[in-house]
Order: structure tokens, then sequence, then C-alpha cells
């Protein structure tokens, strides 16, 4: 098999050491060439054409947003991960190169105690990463009819990254839920490629909708309050990052926040929000499976819980949980995922009532919710219980 060949972008000397150190544990990626401008780097692609990018968001002469631009009008399926510093500013800049093009982003390390510490840091985040968008790309142009590198169908596990299942093919989804069947809330999991698939499908939800919808988008601090106030301006929704204690409100959207797990706890005819520091689960925190399995508690069987792009399996414990009490389960097809590991993992369970490609999954949440309201009276949802 050959190499995942990475090109490293960064003003910075000592950065740009660092992330190759980093990468150089791993047998299947080299690093074949280094640039500290966007000016540079446009030059470089060209001419060592790499399966990834890393790219810093800010250096001078060109920065990495207007980098990013330039290089998405002649290579608009390259893998590029931006290098973001854990700051408003960086998360702004990170967020507008996401909605940019790029595909995906990994935060520097701001306060770590040494330069090991340093390099394992990016090492666990960068990794992954790399692989999980050069297999991507690969299939992608197979798909296409231009494969620019043999597609490799399961990268070799290294200490750097999760451990990632061979799924076996999808079953054909079964639909369990009675047609129909109430729902009460909507519970959305999503990572690798999430902010573009929520910035497209939030603002194609009804403004009727009549029930809270739940997020878990794997991000730092800083990060989810800013796209949570960008989903909300381009959303006729309220979308807000959570808060500890917030009154859960029909036709209102609440994003885990960033190093917090999100649940919903129900107290009499309220339901509120709780977040938590418990430790990460799947190696996530917030994680997807946490605030699955706190909705089944709560809404039970009229829940919909939705399965989005994603790296890992996070959110298949807590599927499994809301299966078993009824709850449908949608999730989104391979073609459309940039990393399908999450929602693959779901199908590759068969626990998916349907799979649907990211442009159609918005309509799937308005009409399972505008059906299950139209044609079945209010009841109290059936509370499980969660071992």
């Amino acid at each position: 098999m050959s190499k995942v060949t990475v090109l490293v972008v960064d003003d910075s000397v000592v950065v740009r050491r660092l992330v190759i150190n980093a990468l150089s544990i791993d047998p299947d990626i080299v690093v074949v060439g280094t640039a500290s401008s966007g000016r540079l780097a446009l030059q470089k692609i060209t001419q060592l054409k790499p399966d990834v990018v890393t790219l810093d968001v800010e250096m001078p002469d060109m920065n990495g947003l207007e980098a990013l631009v330039e290089l998405r009008k002649t290579h608009s399926r390259l893998p590029v991960i931006m290098f973001s510093t854990v700051t408003e500013r960086g998360a702004s800049a990170t967020l507008d190169a996401l909605g940019k093009g790029a595909n995906d982003y990994v935060t520097k390390p701001s306060s770590v105690g040494s330069v090991d510490e340093a390099i394992d840091s990016v090492r666990r985040q960068l990794i992954p990463k790399i692989k999980a968008l050069a297999e991507w790309a690969a299939q992608d142009g197979v798909r296409r009819g231009r494969p620019t590198r043999p597609a490799r169908t399961a990268p070799p596990a290294t200490a750097a990254a999760a451990p990632r299942a061979v799924l076996p093919p999808a079953p054909t989804p079964r639909p369990r839920a009675t047609p129909g069947a109430r729902i009460e809330a909507v519970a959305i999991g999503v990572s690798t490629g999430g902010p573009d698939a929520l910035a497209g499908i939030l603002p194609k939800i009804s403004q009727t909708i009549g029930v809270p919808i739940f997020i878990v988008q794997h991000m730092p601090p800083v990060f989810t309050r800013l796209f949570a106030e960008r989903l909300d301006a381009r959303s006729g929704l309220t979308v807000t990052e959570a808060k500890h204690g917030d009154l859960v409100r029909p036709g209102c959207v609440y994003i885990a926040p960033g190093d917090l797990h999100m649940t919903v706890t129900r107290r009499g005819d309220e339901v509120r929000i709780a977040t938590n520091q418990d430790p990460p689960e799947a190696w996530c925190r917030p994680a997807v499976n946490v605030l699955f399995r706190s909705v089944a508690q709560v809404y039970g069987g009229a829940t919909l819980a939705v399965i989005l792009t994603g790296m890992g399996s996070d959110g298949l414990r807590g599927v499994e949980v809301l299966h078993g009490a009824g709850a449908q389960i949608v999730v989104q097809d391979e073609p459309t995922s940039i990393v399908w590991g999450m929602p693959g993992a779901v199908a590759g369970a068969g626990l998916a009532d349907r799979i649907v490609a990211l442009d159609g999954i918005a309509a799937e949440i308005n009409q399972r919710v505008s059906s299950s309201r139209a044609s079945v009276a209010p009841r109290a949802a059936k509370s499980v219980s969660v071992r």
C-alpha cells in the first residue's frame, strides 16, 4: 500500500518541526514537504501533489483562509486540515475555513508541560484525521472515476489512533417504528464534516417543528459557542450552546458545549439540560453516547436519533439503548459522509431504520416529526433503564 503524503504549512519553524515529529511515528504517513506561507504552499501543492495538507490559520503574506480559497479553485477534493489556536480569533477563522471548504481542523497545544506532551497531543489528533481523510479522498476518486491513490479499506491501527472496526456491508434497513409513531425530541450526533453538514441541515428544518433538537458535535470550548451563534444566524430555529440548568423548549436547538458532556433530565413536566466533566467516552467529551443514553431515559421511544458523518464509533452504544426503547434511527449514507465511521458503525450493526444522503436529512427529520404530530395523540414518553 502507498503511504499517505502530507504537506505541512505553517509560518513557525517550531510548529512545522512539531508536526513532522508527531507524524514520524506512523509508517503509513510521510511528510513530503513544508511551506511557511500560503503562497508558497500553493506552489508546493502543484509540485508535490500531496494527499493531505495541514494548513495554519494565521500566516503572513497569504494566510490560511486566503490560501484555502485559492487552493479550492484548482483542487476541489484535496483534503485540508486547518491547524488552529484555541482562541476566539482562531476558532472564528477555523469556522470560516470550514465554511469555505476545509475538511477538518486540529487545535494547537496551548497548555502542555513539555515538548513531548505537545507532540503527543498533535499526534493523537492529527494521525487519525489524516488517514481518514486520505481514505475518503481515495474512495471519492474511485466513485468519480479519478482515483488519485490506491484506496485503503482498513488502515492499520497505530498507538495514536483510535481502533477502527472493519465493518461488514450494512444490512438493508428495516423500519421498526409504527408509521407516525410520536416523536418528542430529535438527537443528533456528528463529528468530522459536521460543521458543514449541520450548516446545510438546520436552515431547512421547519420553524414549526415543535420539538427540541439536541446536538453533540465533537468540538473544543470556544468553538462550540461560536458555532452555535453561526447556526442561529442561519436558521429559523433558536440555536444555542447549551448551559447547565437550561430549560428545554420546543423548537430550540441545543449544542453540547466543548469539553463537557451534555445530558437531559426530567423533573415533573420540565426537562432541563445538565452538563458534566465525567471522563471521555469513546475518546470524546462531549460524547454522543452520553447524550443518547440520557435522551433514552427522558424521552424513550419518542425519540428520533440521527447519526451524521464522523470518525470513530461514538453514538453506537447510545443508539443501541434508544433502539431498544423503540426510537427511530436515521443515519447519513456513505457517499455523502466525509468519514463513514459513526454512521457506518450504526448501519453495520443493523440499527438504522433508514440510510439517507445528506441533502435528504432535513426533509427526513421534518417528515417524521410532522407525521408523528399529525397522527398520534400526545403520550408520556416511556423511560428506559440504562446500564
